[in-house]
């Protein structure tokens, strides 16, 4: 990665803006951001279409024909924000980027406040907050819940986790992969790799102003498996053995235990063996100690193996 990024153009900042059915506010969020970014030397602006289903993809040719910094990705369906995010990552050619989402509810003038925060605070990257948040209870409420368990769990003091608005050094965008829901855990995915140094910056929000929210418990409940997932993988993704190996030598060695007590009271005390509910505890336990163990021989085996991550196939760029 360091040595594609030294082959670059002098492009200070990009802006990666991932999207879904956003074709009312595209042009707007265009002129906010060349407004905002004005006194910047040298931006960019890069559009990941997620497949939408409406004019979208058109609005975003038409941005790019209007303004030779802005660039278009349209991915050939609806991959998700985690995908659009990558897809972006790598196409931008900044020193810097900057995300921000399509609805207009987070504000671009905020970017080179952060922006200058991340160089002055000698950050790895600077996560928006929307502290006054206009949105309905429906999702406050949850994401609220959603923020405090996410921080108790990574260990990061963050107060929202799930703010699109955000700016990252080259570094960490050149060193993190994302899929699945994994977009709301950028800081956490930053720090896995030693990109610890984060700060936090309350921006304004906006009531939506076009289209519909794409929040749904769904989403909600997925964040919370990928979070359990990125936990996981974390710490035994290069040591499998360590986790399935150690619960299987616990359910061997008690079911071991168990079987060993009842041959003792059959050969010294000729206890009958066939009726006993133990028994069946004791060899079921010994037989999934097995089983789990050698879970945990494949996971080794297929952790030798450099499996290429799926990346979201791109119909075509602008």
């Amino acid at each position: 990665m360091p040595e594609e990024h030294s082959n670059r153009s002098s492009v200070e900042l990009s802006v990666v803006v991932p999207l879904y059915n956003e074709d009312e506010s595209i042009s707007e969020l265009t002129d906010k951001i060349n407004e905002a970014l004005a006194d910047l030397s040298a931006f960019e602006i890069v559009f990941v279409d997620d497949g939408s289903s409406d004019q979208s993809w058109t609005e975003i040719q038409k941005q790019s024909q209007r303004h030779s910094h802005v660039s278009g990705i349209r991915l050939q369906r609806n991959y998700g924000k985690s995908s659009a995010l990558q897809a972006g990552f790598e196409q931008a050619e900044g020193d810097y980027i900057a995300t921000i989402d399509a609805d207009l509810q987070d504000d671009p003038f905020e970017i080179p406040q952060m922006l200058q925060q991340l160089k002055e605070e000698d950050l790895h990257l600077v996560s928006g907050w929307k502290k006054k948040r206009q949105d309905p209870i429906s999702k406050t409420v949850p994401s609220r819940f959603f923020n405090r368990v996410t921080s108790m769990v990574t260990g990061i003091n963050l107060n929202d986790f799930n703010c699109g608005l955000k700016v990252y050094r080259r570094d960490v965008i050149d060193h993190i992969y994302l899929y699945g829901e994994l977009h709301r855990y950028i800081p956490f995915l930053a720090k896995l790799e030693g990109y610890d140094r984060i700060g936090e910056k309350a921006v304004k929000h906006h009531p939506r102003k076009y289209g519909e929210t794409k929040f749904g418990i769904s989403r909600f409940m997925h964040g919370f498996l990928d979070l359990l997932t990125l936990l996981f993988v974390n710490r035994y993704l290069q040591r499998p053995m360590h986790f399935f190996g150690t619960l299987g030598f616990l359910f061997l060695l008690v079911g071991g235990i168990i079987n060993l007590y009842l041959s003792i009271e059959k050969i010294f005390y000729n206890q009958p063996l066939g009726d006993r509910p133990l028994l069946l505890l004791g060899v079921m336990m010994m037989v999934l100690g097995a089983q789990i163990f050698s879970i945990g021989f494949l996971g080794e085996l297929i952790q030798k193996r450099n499996e290429k991550q799926q990346k979201p196939n791109i119909k075509e760029t602008v």
